[in-house]
């Protein structure tokens, strides 16, 4: 019901029964353009029969001043009942005793004015109309008009904007996406309050018809940029989008490349940041990480809280990440290749010490490593897929238990657990490249494995002449490195003050870019 009390007992709720009207009375895939009966009880068999019997579909039918019938449509638990109540029911009942209804259906625009609502429509058809139904809108038809009124009665369930659980910060705003589209986009409205920032909407997904919406600052934004995105978004012709990881994937330049040329955030002040700089955001309902384009190879060692806190310490901060990432990669494969090939450039101390752990293992090197890479692997993964109260409690034990007991059991030697635990430690430092230190870890202690160092240095030639090449929407994936730009050099690892940053990134931004007047 609608509400209660006297009003309520006009009306009459009905749901979708089970019975099904034969295929040859009614069909409604035979013309999906059809326009609207000016009989409501063929709307309503329409509806019946275009919705498949769906329980959910809710059909509250009342007479206001016993002149017209008038039906309300909409889907439970998408439609707003207050707003039914208030603003519809109560309208047109107070309303009827001074208008007559009768004359006003022929144009349905002047019922328009009866309905307390601002965002009020009208359609000619019943596609339109399920559309809006299905989007959470809700229709009104009216006994004698060939038209439905369509009002903004949307009410969906969302998570309230909280902290973002994957990117944590220790000074700065700590409120992050949700998985409205709406909500996501006056979060970023809040922090760019300027008339220029153009918010583009998109439908994609022939199934589901999600709603996609690319953001930018129409002056700083490049132009090649905001045209190659709104081409190849126009082009994704699959039947679904259930997040942002799937436009991701649809519109890549390197489909097959190891590293992202996409970059995802679920905080607002980041995004914020990089729309500034000239980069394209782009928005999916249905989820809180929002993609920006173009992305470079730089940004993976970049956090907000570098421009939150002095220079120095943002130059410490992002030098420990970029050894952590080689960290992560190169010393399993480091620790393979001075095992198998060459002990004589490990110092003497050293070498005893390792040896004295060796002695007893069965497995030769390569193996020990990969069965401890495997080994963290599993408890890592177990980790993120347990719920959170018990998840991160599993892969402490999970870890002491299995690198203690294979010590202990002489399978492993102490020294590939130091090795390993070292190198799950670095990883965490940059979550944003796990997945390619993942693969790119196994590689190298491969070619370790085969060709010791000289492997190792031919496979970080290969990766180098790999990243120089990504391009990412038309800008080179290493700049400002390759190609050289010194005034972009300015927060690469070193993070000047930003009073000497006063030009945005040339490599994301238009002709308008400059930050503020100042040293350059």
């Amino acid at each position: 019901m609608f509400g209660s009390g006297k009003l309520s007992k006009r009306i009459i709720f009905r749901r979708r029964d089970n019975t099904k009207r034969p295929a040859d009375e009614l069909n409604p895939g035979s013309d999906a353009s059809e326009n609207i009966s000016t009989e409501i009880e063929n709307s309503k068999d329409y509806l019946k029969c275009y919705f498949k019997n769906s329980s959910d579909l809710v059909f509250g039918e009342f007479e206001p001043g016993s002149q017209v019938k008038v039906l309300i449509v909409y889907i439970d638990g998408l439609g707003n009942t207050d707003v039914l109540n208030r603003d519809i029911m109560h309208s047109f009942i107070a309303k009827a005793q001074e208008l007559d209804l009768q004359k006003m259906v022929e144009t349905p625009e002047k019922i328009r004015s009866i309905i307390s609502v601002a965002d009020v429509t009208v359609r000619y058809n019943y596609a339109q109309v399920a559309h809006e139904i299905l989007s959470g809108a809700s229709a009104i038809l009216i006994d004698g008009m060939a038209g439905a009124l369509i009002v903004n009665s949307k009410l969906f369930e969302k998570r309230a904007v909280s902290e973002p659980p994957n990117e944590a910060v220790v000074r700065g705003p700590k409120e992050s996406f949700v998985e409205n589209l709406r909500t996501n986009t006056s979060l970023l409205r809040r922090k760019i309050r300027n008339n220029n920032l153009v918010i583009t909407s998109f439908e994609l997904g022939t199934q589901t018809k999600t709603n996609v919406a690319i953001a930018y600052i129409d002056g700083i934004a490049k132009e090649e940029v905001i045209e190659k995105i709104t081409t190849r978004l126009r082009a994704i012709t699959t039947d679904s989008i259930l997040d942002a990881g799937y436009i991701e994937q649809l519109i890549e330049d390197q489909k097959f490349s190891l590293f992202p040329t996409i970059w995802n955030s679920e905080k607002p002040d980041v995004i914020a940041g990089k729309i500034l700089e000239g980069r394209v955001a782009i928005f999916c309902d249905g989820t809180p990480h929002v993609l920006t384009v173009p992305t470079l190879f730089i940004e993976h060692f970049q956090v907000s809280e570098d421009y939150y806190v002095r220079p120095y310490l943002a130059f410490v901060m992002r030098l420990i990440r970029i050894i952590c990432f080689f960290v992560a990669i190169f010393l399993p494969s480091f620790y393979v290749a001075l095992q198998t090939f060459h002990q004589e450039m490990i110092p003497t101390v050293l070498l005893v010490k390792m040896s004295g752990a060796m002695s007893g293992i069965p497995l030769p090197t390569l193996a020990e490593t990969i069965l401890m890479i495997f080994f963290y692997e599993i408890l890592r993964e177990s980790g993120t897929r347990l719920p959170g109260v018990i998840g991160p409690a599993i892969s402490i034990v999970g870890a002491l238990v299995v690198g203690e007991s294979a010590v202990n059991a002489g399978i492993v030697s102490t020294t590939i657990v130091i090795v390993i635990a070292l190198t799950a430690i670095c990883s965490f430092a940059i979550p944003s490249l796990n997945e390619p230190i993942i693969i790119l870890r196994l590689i190298f202690v491969l070619l370790a494995a085969v060709l010791g160092l000289f492997g190792v240095i031919c496979g970080i030639f290969v990766i180098m002449l790999h990243i120089v090449s990504l391009r990412s929407f038309g800008a080179n994936y290493t700049s400002p490195i390759s190609p050289f730009n010194i005034s972009d050099m300015k927060d690469l690892l070193i993070r000047f003050p930003l009073g000497f940053m006063a030009r945005r990134p040339a490599s994301t931004s238009a002709a308008n870019n400059t930050r503020r007047a100042g040293k350059d």
